[in-house]
């Protein structure tokens, strides 16, 4: 593959960004791109598609004996389209065989997963194939690559496919270099891996909710915070899932409200200290936890009469408590 990606430097150095070409640009601006960046990547694997498949064997292969490809980053099919794509294939049949290659006694999906898809909607026994020999290395990058770009696929989607290829390549730098982006933006992806298990399995079913740069800006906020950071991030999680507060502001707010909490004394395992003050001198601390409530006062700072009164306020209390009960 390394070839064909150096015979295409010079056919692709020309060619624009995608996002320069579509009026979206905004939301793939964190994919940080080399030159000739993503769009050299996907000529390059359009290519070896192409190559592979001239070398393949045509099939009509059993739709039950075919599997996706285990490094395909979509996690999330849009139905609407799958039914158009599935009502065309009913009325003219598939125009195009997908690309499988022999697992075992299985196939595993190359390029096409939505025909093979489309398919099962249909409830057809079997479909066109062309069956070729393809590595693990060309199976990560060809599914990586061929996705990577397309508007619906979301950052999360692409950390997961990232981090289940990694071990297909000798290190990350090789890694960015196949599949078109910086290091910086390559890492960018990793940060999901860094977030709490809570943000992990929402994604899991909503991937779309955070970006990477958002995903980047939250594990920064947690590293810097620690246990109160990890608090106010699983109390404002569920207002990122809701819609009501913006996946931007999500690790500000993380920050925001772990330092309010520390500056209350909040130390985490249902405790809670409060300080207070006679002026501006600190007079003594409220302390709550799941057994106890206690109030500590220096000395110094109470006179005869305050402690009296104080005395006479706890035995009002519990005298009232005990008659009650």
């Amino acid at each position: 593959m390394s070839n064909i990606r150096e015979q295409l430097l010079a056919k692709t150095a020309g060619i624009k960004a995608t996002d320069a070409r579509k009026p979206d640009a905004m939301r793939r601006a964190s994919r940080t791109e080399t030159a000739p960046g993503m769009a050299g990547a996907l000529a390059a694997a359009q290519l070896r598609v192409q190559e592979l498949e001239s070398s393949g064997t045509s099939s009509q292969l059993p739709v039950g004996e075919i599997s996706p490809n285990p490094w395909q980053p979509r996690r999330v099919f849009n139905e609407a389209k799958l039914t158009e794509l599935a009502e065309s294939i009913r009325e003219v049949g598939l125009m195009q065989p997908i690309v499988v290659r022999r697992a075992d006694a299985t196939y595993q999906i190359i390029a096409g997963e939505r025909r093979w898809r489309a398919h099962k909607m249909l409830g057809l026994d079997s479909m066109q194939a062309v069956v070729i020999e393809c590595t693990d290395h060309d199976m990560a990058v060809l599914a990586l690559v061929e996705n990577l770009r397309r508007d619906d696929l979301t950052d999360y989607e692409i950390s997961v496919s990232i981090r289940r290829s990694e071990q297909e390549f000798p290190d990350r730098k090789c890694m960015a270099e196949a599949l078109g982006m910086s290091r910086a933006g390559l890492y960018r992806y990793f940060a999901f891996e860094s977030l709490p298990e809570f943000v992990r399995k929402t994604l899991d079913l909503q991937p779309g909710l955070l970006g990477g740069h958002a995903a980047q800006d939250i594990v920064t906020a947690l590293k810097k915070y620690g246990e109160d950071g990890l608090r106010a991030a699983s109390d404002l999680w569920p207002d990122v899932v809701n819609g009501d507060l913006p996946q931007g502001k999500y690790a500000a707010s993380i920050g925001t409200l772990a330092a309010k909490r520390g500056s209350s004394g909040d130390v985490g395992g249902g405790r809670s200290i409060e300080k207070f003050f006679a002026g501006h001198e600190h007079a003594g601390n409220i302390t709550k936890d799941l057994g106890n409530f206690t109030v500590k006062i220096k000395t110094a700072m109470l006179t005869e009469d305050q402690e009296r009164e104080i005395r006479e306020v706890i035995g009002r209390l519990f005298s009232t408590q005990s008659r009650g009960s």
